[in-house]
């Protein structure tokens, strides 16, 4: 037999191995019965294919405690393409997506599995969340020139970005017609394909009018690109949608313009919608709800940003 038919033959024999038909079987339980979307069951695959890559079993059955701890060495010294090291969120998430793996084996197929509660994550440091605090965002606000379409433009999206603590790609997608300016809300297809609604600040209506009444096209898409040149295409007018690395970087540009030293990003803005809320006393469930978070743990981050306001009301409120 030759050379080439023999790694033919490992390839196949790979190919045919419990652990791999299982993960295809996952897959495809992802898509059909969990309705998740194409880019979740895609990264799903890259991270099972890394852990079948890695581990030293080939059949599910076969994962055990010293498997894992094998598993979480190997992730911690690999190397990607450019010789980086993986970030501990990322060694964290390939455990979190071998879990789900071994939970679906465990529950749907009822194989004797490993337990996936049993699966400790890497211990991460805390995170640290970047706002922008009033007298940064109100210079960052002030940036765009409103006597130009851009400058109106750009200024609805650095409103709107702070009046809703919509997500980039939440904003970029946005159409017209997603404005409701009898109600001043937006409803918003985020995550897992969660629809939620978002409200608008009277600065929001005011910037996101200005902006509109200024554009004689008829495209669909709420920011575009290329104002007057827009005006003679025809609808729908995707290919002159505002993409999400222009809108990153427009707002770049604007803090680098004001002066802003933290180098913020469209997430900031995010951050700071939240932390604003929490600072003037609204509860985590709702700001949950508002960003659009599946678990309060995630909103739970802002409180550490918040606590230092606490204090000084403990100071000045508390009698003894």
């Amino acid at each position: 037999m030759t050379s080439h038919a023999m790694q033919n033959n490992v390839q196949t024999e790979l190919n045919n191995s419990p652990l791999l038909q299982a993960i295809e079987r996952y897959l495809v339980f992802m898509q059909a019965e969990e309705n998740k979307s194409p880019l979740t069951v895609m990264n799903y695959k890259r991270s099972l294919a890394l852990v079948a890559k890695l581990i030293s079993v080939n059949d599910p059955i076969s994962i055990d405690k010293m498997v894992v701890r094998d598993l979480k060495a190997k992730l911690a010294s690999y190397n990607m393409r450019n010789g980086a090291l993986l970030t501990i969120s990322t060694r964290n998430h390939h455990l979190t997506v071998l879990r789900a793996f071994l939970r679906y084996l465990l529950q749907d197929e009822e194989l004797e599995v490993y337990s996936p509660d049993r699966i400790k994550r890497f211990k991460e440091q805390e995170h640290q969340v970047k706002v922008l605090y009033k007298e940064d965002l109100n210079r960052l606000l002030a940036s765009p020139d409103l006597e130009t379409k851009m400058g109106k433009r750009d200024s609805a999206i650095l409103h709107l970005f702070f009046s809703t603590g919509l997500r980039l790609s939440e904003l970029s997608k946005l159409n017209i017609k997603d404005l409701n300016f009898d109600t001043r809300e937006i409803s918003v297809r985020g995550k897992r394909g969660k629809i939620r609604v978002v409200f608008l600040s009277d600065t929001s209506v005011d910037s996101l009018k200005n902006y509109i009444n200024c554009r004689l096209d008829h495209l669909a898409p709420l920011f575009i690109r290329n104002i007057d040149n827009a005006v003679l295409e025809m609808p729908p007018g995707e290919i002159f949608r505002f993409s999400d690395n222009g809108i990153y970087k427009m707002v770049k540009k604007y803090a680098l313009q004001a002066g802003i030293v933290s180098d913020p990003s469209p997430h900031t803005l995010r951050h700071s919608f939240a932390t604003n809320l929490l600072q003037n006393g609204a509860d985590l469930r709702s700001v949950q709800e508002l960003l659009g978070h599946k678990d309060l743990s995630t909103t739970q981050i802002y409180t550490h940003v918040t606590n230092p306001q606490l204090k000084d009301v403990h100071e000045k409120f508390h009698g003894i």
